[in-house]
């Protein structure tokens, strides 16, 4: 009887995990996906027009990495519009302290809100619990917690790059290098 319980339990344990396994690889299609971006418009990743969108998640607006990361796209970003580049970030952060992180570092671009964790489910990206946090005299809430996964994908929406293990701070270069190379 034990034996058998035993079978059950890893057997429901690897069902469960290989049905919640969407998880997006190079030469993929992404799906189709929208959200409400910061200012509570909504954002559908069939609108882009660019030779390539990069979706990149991350865990918290307001945090050490997730700033620094944010803004190295900012800093970049008339040479991703060179190159025919749209970029998104997205995180669980609701709308309004993503609107409180866009405005506070001055992004330009956009910032969806994944509070359920339904975009990164499509991409196959990990979430945690969210919670509410202290941001300076700021409270953020998240309702999930995303975990820090880069994404490229060409004008076909076919993932042409995928990084797990993202170095916050060089997120943005590795990026546009793999841009540059993707396109010689």
């Amino acid at each position: 009887m034990k034996n058998i319980l035993k079978t059950l339990i890893i057997l429901t344990i690897t069902t469960g995990c290989a049905q919640n396994s969407e998880e997006l690889n190079i030469g993929d299609i992404a799906p189709d996906f929208n959200g409400t971006d910061s200012e509570g418009t909504q954002w559908a990743s069939k609108d882009v027009s660019t030779d390539f969108l990069v979706v990149y998640f991350y865990p918290a607006a307001m945090t050490g990495g997730c700033t620094k990361q944010a803004c190295a796209y900012r800093d970049d970003k008339a040479s991703f519009d060179k190159m025919g580049v749209t970029v998104i970030g997205v995180s669980g952060d609701e709308i309004e302290g993503l609107k409180h992180f866009k405005e506070s570092y001055q992004l330009n671009f956009p910032l969806l809100s994944d509070s359920e964790g339904k975009i990164a489910k499509k991409f196959g990206v990990p979430v945690s619990d969210g919670g509410t946090f202290e941001a300076g005299n700021f409270l953020l809430t998240r309702g999930v917690t995303t975990q820090r996964w880069t994404f490229v994908l060409d004008k076909n929406k076919k993932v042409i790059y995928k990084n797990s293990n993202v170095n916050a701070e060089e997120d943005s270069k590795q990026v546009k290098n793999i841009i540059e190379k993707y396109k010689s």
